[in-house]
């Protein structure tokens, strides 16, 4: 195995960071709490990599956790960013960027009609869930264990990514009387929504869901759950809210409502939609979105939603994306090739894997599996992936710092990235 890397200036930036913000990042996952070690403080990124404080050079496949899907620094989407500059950074008011990227957007999902722009993903879903609440005048929740939602209180219940990363399911500051308004049922279990539904149905406003869950590591829905989570919501006049915060735009151009033939009644993205920028947005037939300010009597609004810079980028990113003519088969073949050696690697190895894919996400989880819910997740050995995560930075690669998160390849990597990515897996598997 090759000579560690020199970490010492992420470790001064961590020292200095750590004195003047809680735990020395601003998002929990980023610590390194779960693989140990030293977390890398980021220059810069181009393509499919980027390099440290340190000059250290790494294959990237985090990709700002998903919607870099052109890969870092897209020529494109840096031209559309220093023209927006030019012209100015935020007004508080509409611009032609915004229309066009929501027609861009509304194309892609023929079920929405209409979309409102935020700022995060948070937003997108606490505001569509608020609507789904206004709409139905009812007050009840319901989300699958291990999906992740963001941090807005009434979803940090059995919550996934960060805050499963950290141990705690759920989030304290969260009061009673709101996380009892979340019911809470496990992924790809038919029986248990089922009964639920029959006990509370008509309590409840909304089930949110990820179409292909990646906040406890990638996890495939069965068909059957999928069509029970329709067929539920339709039966018991709640909304079905489909979070397409990850997989919006990479798993298909329509994302997993495409990929998967959902009927959703309300949809929520993240940031892949502005290019990696700060943004969300949620987006519904006319009828519902009417219920939204300035139209109806459920009141959302932002200084910074629509902003411009965060439309350009998503112009341009999408706009790239419909100019390819085989983005998504590609991202595809690169997923299948990374799965079929991590495969190898881990057989040669003789190391206990369960690798879960869907198109450019995957997870290599350190046990037998299957895993196909937050159960099967959580039987992994974080110490054995902790071990393995380290030498992977060692040789050169960078995964997500947790085993509950998905990894993304991105337009552009390359087949040879995949054989490094796989050749550091055979040499990291020692160290397990």
């Amino acid at each position: 195995m090759s000579s560690r890397p020199a970490t010492d200036n992420s470790a001064t930036l961590f020292e200095r960071a750590q004195r003047v913000t809680p735990g020395g990042v601003n998002s929990p996952v980023r610590a390194f709490s779960q693989v140990g070690g030293t977390p890398r403080f980021i220059e810069r990124g181009e393509g499919a990599y980027i390099w440290d404080a340190d000059g250290n050079r790494y294959i990237d496949l985090v990709g700002s956790w998903g919607p870099l899907i052109l890969g870092h620094g897209h020529p494109d989407v840096n031209r559309a960013l220093q023209s927006a500059l030019q012209r100015g950074t935020t007004f508080g008011a509409p611009t032609e960027g915004e229309v066009e990227l929501a027609e861009r957007l509304l194309d892609r999902y023929p079920a929405c009609e209409q979309v409102r722009f935020v700022n995060s993903g948070t937003e997108a879903t606490m505001s569509a869930l608020r609507l789904a609440r206004g709409a139905t005048g009812r007050d009840m929740i319901v989300k699958f264990a291990g999906n992740y939602h963001g941090h807005a209180d009434s979803l940090l219940v059995d919550a996934g990514s960060g805050a499963l990363t950290g141990g705690t399911p759920s989030s304290a500051g969260v009061p009673a009387a709101v996380a009892d308004a979340t019911l809470v049922v496990p992924y790809n279990d038919v029986a248990a929504l089922e009964e639920l539904f029959a006990r509370r149905g008509r309590e409840i406003a909304a089930l949110i869901m990820e179409p292909v869950a990646g906040n406890m590591g990638v996890v495939r829905p069965d068909e059957t759950f999928l069509k029970a989570a329709r067929r539920l919501t339709r039966e018991h006049g709640a909304l079905l809210v489909v979070d397409e915060v990850m997989t919006g735009l990479r798993l298909a151009r329509g994302g997993a409502v495409e990929l998967l033939g959902l009927e959703p009644d309300l949809v929520t993205w993240g940031k892949i939609v502005g290019g990696g920028l700060p943004v969300g947005a949620f987006g519904g037939s006319r009828e519902l979105m009417g219920q939204i300010a300035p139209l109806g009597p459920v009141y959302q609004a932002g200084t910074l939603s629509g902003n411009p810079l965060a439309m350009a980028a998503g112009n341009a990113t999408l706009r790239a994306i419909d100019e390819s003519e085989d983005l998504y088969p590609r991202l595809e073949q690169l997923g299948s090739l990374l799965e079929t050696g991590l495969a190898d690697a881990a057989r040669e190895a003789g190391v206990p894997v369960s690798i879960n894919r869907v198109g450019s996400m995957l997870t290599l989880f350190f046990t037998e599996g299957p895993v196909r819910d937050l159960a099967g997740a959580k039987s992994a050995d974080l110490d054995a992936f902790g071990r393995w995560h380290g030498a992977m930075l060692d040789q050169g690669v960078y995964w997500p710092p947790s085993q509950f998160e998905a990894s993304f390849m991105s337009a552009a990597h390359t087949e040879g990235d995949v054989e490094a990515i796989v050749e550091a897996t055979r040499e990291a598997f020692g160290a397990v």
